[in-house]
């Protein structure tokens, strides 16, 4: 079983992912837990307090080192050894889905949602010095990454979807974009299917389905593919997908 903590003071937010869907089941399947520990539990005054003001003055909150530090200390015992340990940042290292496998390879996670203006700086030297990072943007916490990191990770765990090449045809998998996906009716709105999927050729579906995912990240994501060794296969899929490109656009 993989094993998730999280320390949170808004768990209600993360919650939801381990209930419905792909994730429900596989949590009802025994093949992850998710637990969350709250720094308010570990706060030493009555009124319970896990925040203060900035030194040096500003606006907002600050989380206090102290019960955020022992909810760490308390969440490691319920994880097995050897699991990473991030706090989401928007400083943190760029999650992606290289990472996301990395993370789903070992036995489980740990990860620390902030809150307010942030969080006492001695977490990072004294308690989880890896942060974790969605992208440039600003959440009102961390708990919101947490469940987009949590889901991400858990669909690449074995056993987790029901078909071992929903997986696979994933985009960014093989650090392409996904090629597009059609279902019954064969024709709607004057739209068809492409002839290539209802002929049902194997090859034929595969070389298509690999121009579309090739030229899809040429067309929205260029810097993917220069990470990209292609054969002479894909770079001859990709001229002709470029090529029907400008047919189809001549202004292009």
């Amino acid at each position: 079983m993989y094993h998730i903590t999280v320390v949170s003071l808004l768990p209600e937010l993360i919650k939801p992912v381990s209930k419905v869907g792909v994730l429900g089941r596989a949590c009802d399947e025994g093949l992850f837990s998710l637990e969350f520990i709250s720094p308010r539990d570990f706060a030493k005054d009555t009124h319970r307090t896990v925040d203060d003001r900035p030194y040096g003055g500003g606006p907002g909150m600050v989380l206090k080192y102290e019960p955020l530090r022992d909810a760490i200390c308390e969440a490691r015992k319920r994880i097995p050894n050897g699991c990473a340990e991030y706090v989401l940042s928007p400083r943190g290292e760029p999650f992606d889905q290289s990472l996301a496998q990395k993370l789903a390879d070992g036995p489980g996670l740990l990860l620390v949602a902030g809150r307010y203006e942030g969080i006492d700086e001695r977490i990072f030297h004294g308690e989880v010095p890896n942060e974790l990072s969605l992208g440039d943007f600003v959440l009102s916490g961390g708990e919101l990454a947490a469940a987009v990191v949590i889901d991400t990770v858990v669909r690449l765990i074995p056993g987790v979807l029901g078909h071992k090449d929903s997986l696979t045809d994933d985009s960014f998998m093989n650090e392409l974009l996904g090629y597009p996906q059609y279902t019954r009716p064969v024709k709607i709105d004057e739209m068809m299917v492409p002839e290539v999927l209802i002929e049902g050729h194997h090859q034929a579906i595969r070389r298509w389905r690999l121009k579309q995912s090739l030229g899809r990240t040429w067309l929205s994501r260029p810097e993917l593919l220069k990470s990209q060794n292609m054969n002479a296969e894909e770079k001859s899929l990709l001229d002709e997908y470029i090529e029907e490109l400008g047919r189809k656009n001549p202004k292009n």
